[in-house]
């Protein structure tokens, strides 16, 4: 069922706009003609266009579905020695992430408010044995206001823009496999041509009936990411809890998107480190994958 939900999103996102061709073509023209001088500047005008839709779904997070995605790890977690079930190394993760704006501008403010979901599966699809069960699955709500800043620095450097919101992240599962934490979120982008640097601390929000204390630990305070775009293929490195954590509980990861055909893109991401699930935060994980995109973060 979740899988034919992944389906519906990505096919709802994709031809949302179809039905309204008529309405937006011009406007897209027009946008079509403006200057675009970065990568940054491109994913925004293709927002532009899809906003002028009512109910618009606009891609938020990478939404990708890799059908071979190999963990190292899997067979030796804690949390699963004694449940029963053996996990295979190899299995199937995807992802949906999408947004819904909700104004444009406060006052003379380039202040936009939008609500987002993101939803993170890793599916045993290979395991029948086990009747192929969903290993994992993250559920993601975000509320958060973006200031289109546009500020010139230094070296053709600019301040793109930048974020604040609430963001909520959980397994939905009950003791002693909950995990779920709250944080206010944000997001500072700088981008010079088509490189582009985000620096996103966060601040979690404590409570008292907390499945993982310790959780910032492993996850710390914020991560960086580093993204250049070439001839349509994108290249993306993140490092998280490194430097905090003196790299002994931190995560690294790096992603590569490529052309295939039309908006279907060849998708390779790699990772190591702590966080690569919440069911899996306090574990050390290698992981490799492959397979299909439909948007980036550029």
């Amino acid at each position: 069922m979740r899988f034919l939900y992944f389906i519906f999103i990505l096919t709802f996102s994709n031809f949302s706009l179809a039905e309204t061709e008529e309405l937006i073509e011009p406007i897209e023209n027009e946008i079509e003609q403006l200057p675009k001088t970065n990568a940054i500047d491109e994913r925004m005008a293709d927002e532009a266009v899809s906003e002028l839709v009512d109910f618009s779904l606009i891609p938020h997070k990478p939404n990708y579905l890799l059908p071979f995605s190999f963990n190292d790890k899997i067979q030796d977690y804690d949390i699963y020695q004694n449940n029963g079930t053996p996990y295979q190394r190899l299995e199937v993760k995807y992802q949906i992430s999408f947004k819904m704006p909700l104004f444009h501008h406060i006052g003379d403010l380039p202040i936009s408010g939008y609500v987002a979901y993101t939803q993170l599966s890793l599916w045993q699809a290979y395991n029948s044995a086990s009747s192929s069960p969903f290993r994992e699955t993250n559920y993601e709500p975000e509320a958060f206001l973006i200031w289109d800043l546009d500020q010139t620095l230094g070296f053709d450097w600019r301040f793109k823009s930048a974020s604040f919101g609430f963001t909520h992240q959980s397994n939905g599962r009950s003791e002693p496999s909950s995990r779920s934490w709250n944080r206010l979120n944000s997001h500072f982008i700088f981008d010079r041509d088509n490189f582009v640097v985000t620096i996103n601390p966060w601040y979690r929000l404590e409570y008292t009936e907390d499945d993982n204390p310790d959780l910032l630990d492993y996850y710390g305070h914020g991560k960086i990411t580093l993204a250049y775009k070439h001839n349509e293929h994108l290249y993306s490195f993140t490092s998280q809890n490194n430097i905090e954590s003196s790299f002994s509980r931190g995560y690294i990861g790096a992603t590569w998107s490529f052309p295939l055909y039309e908006k279907i893109k060849g998708y390779i991401q790699i990772s190591s480190g702590y966080g690569n699930s919440l069911i899996e935060y306090n574990q050390y994980t290698n992981t490799i994958g492959l397979g299909v995109a439909i948007s980036d973060i550029l």
